[in-house]
Order: C-alpha cells, then structure tokens, then sequence
C-alpha cells in the first residue's frame, strides 16, 4: 500500500496550488483527479474542442488582481502574462423581442477585467510543471475515506478498472462540496450537520453553459461594437468578446435557459437560436462562424450533481466545513469554501492556501508529539 503524507482530492486551480505549496515545504503529497486531465473547471480548448495551450475558455477567464490579491499575487509569481478583457466599442441592449436591439456607447470598465495568455489553463499548466510527474495522478476516482488510528485510507478506481487503496496522514478535498458530498463514502460516516452543508452548497459553474462563436477576424469591432451584450430576449442573457491575446475571433455567452430545459432542446437547436441572437445583435456575418463551442457545466458529472441545475449563485461562507470525527483528518481547499471569493479562480487560490496553512500545522503538531 501506498503511503503519503498528504492525499489531495481534485486536481482544479484549488488541488494543483495546494499540492505545489506543500511538495515546496517538503511534504509528501500525492494528487488524485478523476477525469483524464488536471484543470477541473478550468478548461481552454481549440475550435475542434480539444485542450489547448492557446484556446478559449469554456469555464472560468476573468479575474481582478486589484480586488482579488492572491490570485494577483499568483499570477505575478508563476510569471503569467496577461491582457484586457476587450470592452473598447459600444454595448449593446436587447429589452424585448418585436423592437431592434438598443446600441450604446460603452462605458469602458474599472477595474478591467483581466484574461490569461493561453487562456485560464495556463495557470493549470505552471502549477503541474511545479509538481513531479509521479505525484500527479489523473484517471483515479477516490470512491472511499476511511478513518484508522494512524491516518486515512483512500480506496481509488482507476480509469483502466484497476483499484488501489493509500494511507494518508491528512485529507485535502479540493473539489466542490456537492461532489464530495454524493461521491465519496466515508467510514465513519460525517456528521448529518457537515452532509447537510455539503449538499446545500452551490457548485459554482455547475448549473451554466457557455456558446462560443469562433469566426476569421473580430469584425465587430471594426463596426464599433465592444462584443458586449445584454438580453431580455435570449436565450443568452449575457454576450461578450471572447477573442484570444494572439488574435482568434471569437463571442460568447452564458445560456439564460435553464438545465433542465437545455436538455430538452438540445444542443443543435439551442446553437441555431444562438447564432440567430448574435446576427440579431451583431449584423448577418455572426450567422456563419468557421466553428462552435458549447459547454453545459450541468451536464458534466464531475462537475454537477443532481441539486445544482436548480441552485445558483455563489456558496455563502461556513464557519466550518468538516464537523466531527473528520475534524482533524479532512480539510476542504474547493473554491466554494473560501470566505471572500467564493466561486471565483481567486477563491480556489485563497481556499488552497488557508488550507495549506492549516494541514502544515496539524503535520508540526503530530511530529512534535511524536517527538
């Protein structure tokens, strides 16, 4: 059996930062993430929808260094450039659907919203590169959690079947509440106070879905449009310029309809109507994009469970998230934990941190009493 003194669950922003900080302080640490790719919700693709080092972010992009230190502070020291969301160029307002759309000039933006070069994914790329290969491991889903005298036992499926367990002295589950909540069995079982708070915890991302248009050049812009749009009329609410730093055209938009009604409509007809919108807002040229993207948070089972089609908005912050026996065993690094920035990449950068600070003094503590 495997020994290890830090088993990570999850490897998002929240899980890879945690385990960069703790192999750094010299911990032993090791990183199970259940998909076939590090990154979670950060997620950047090309226009055939594979991952990419220069794509367009089906998940989180923006962030706000002056309102959001640490991620700031993060950005600075893995030396990531970064660049302006485009905001230059009216907006654009749609209040209802039998008159024409409302142009406005733009009011410009401050703080700026700021992307990555690469898009979001580079952030996951700098991390991994901080951490040896064989302490990263994707394609294992952690099934199981139990507590011995000396440490915890992870119980792990792997993606080809084969099933391992490790010992660890401390917990880190950097993943959303809900999925730990509906995917993890524990022995013994955490208390109903800590489930219930688990499970009443929105999944930020979990219940949206995001359609991009990919197109040769930004020809809104030479129109004096910004990309910005918002819509009482749908079915996206919220539209914005999604162009690359190194140039890739594109718009996007969060869906305004609801999962369980994406569902019904489909894929196919939900992006004819979304292409309609942006010819309806942007001129005839946005009816014919060179390619489409489409990503429904809610329909991915890593990400959403059954609660978090009908629960948005941001998590509210715990005074504590791990009640009783678990207590000193299991600490929880997701972005829906931190207390300031809960949901954004910001917050998984922040709960990462206090949660390392956390498991490196419970890790003094016990050498010190066993000294």
């Amino acid at each position: 059996m495997m020994k290890t003194g830090v088993a990570i669950l999850g490897g998002g922003l929240a899980g890879l930062n945690a385990a960069r900080l703790l192999h750094r302080a010299g911990v032993d640490v090791q990183l199970y993430e259940a998909r076939d790719r590090l990154g979670g919700r950060v997620l950047t693709v090309n226009a055939a929808g594979a991952p990419d080092m220069d794509g367009f972010d089906l998940g989180p992009s923006w962030f706000w260094p002056e309102m959001q230190p640490a991620i700031g502070a993060l950005v600075a020291e893995l030396g990531l450039p970064s660049f302006a969301q485009h905001s230059e160029g009216d907006v654009v307002f749609e209040r209802m659907s039998r008159e024409p759309p409302h142009r406005l000039p733009g009011l410009g933006q401050e703080p700026r919203s700021l992307r990555l070069v690469g898009g979001s994914a580079a952030l996951i790329r700098a991390l991994a590169a901080a951490i040896p290969a064989d302490r990263l491991h994707t394609g294992a889903r952690v099934t199981a959690l139990h507590a011995r005298e000396d440490g915890v036992e992870l119980s792990l499926r792997h993606a080809d079947g084969r099933e391992e367990s490790v010992r660890a002295g401390q917990i880190i589950a950097a993943l959303p509440p809900r999925v730990l909540e509906s995917t993890v069995r524990f022995s013994p079982d955490v208390p109903l106070e800590t489930r219930r708070l688990w499970r009443e915890t929105p999944t930020w991302m979990a219940p949206h879905a995001k359609f991009f248009a990919l197109y040769d050049c930004p020809f809104w812009r030479a129109a004096g449009f910004s990309g910005t749009a918002q819509s009482m009329v749908g079915p996206m609410p919220e539209i914005h310029d999604a162009t690359t730093a190194s140039g890739q055209a594109a718009l996007f938009g969060f869906l305004g309809v609801g999962a369980d009604e994406r569902a019904r409509i489909g894929e196919a007809a939900l992006t004819k109507a979304c292409l309609a919108q942006f010819a309806r807002i942007f001129g005839p040229e946005a009816a014919s994009p060179r390619a489409t993207l489409w990503k429904d948070w809610a329909a991915d089972p890593l990400t959403a469970t059954e609660a978090d089609p009908a629960s948005a908005g941001h998590p509210v912050p715990a005074a504590a998230w791990v009640h009783g026996p678990w207590r000193d065993w299991l600490t929880l690094a997701g972005s829906e934990v931190s207390p300031n920035e809960a949901g954004y990449l910001a917050g998984a950068v922040e709960a990462s941190e206090r949660t390392v600070a956390t498991v490196s003094r419970r890790l003094r503590d016990r050498s010190g009493a066993r000294a």
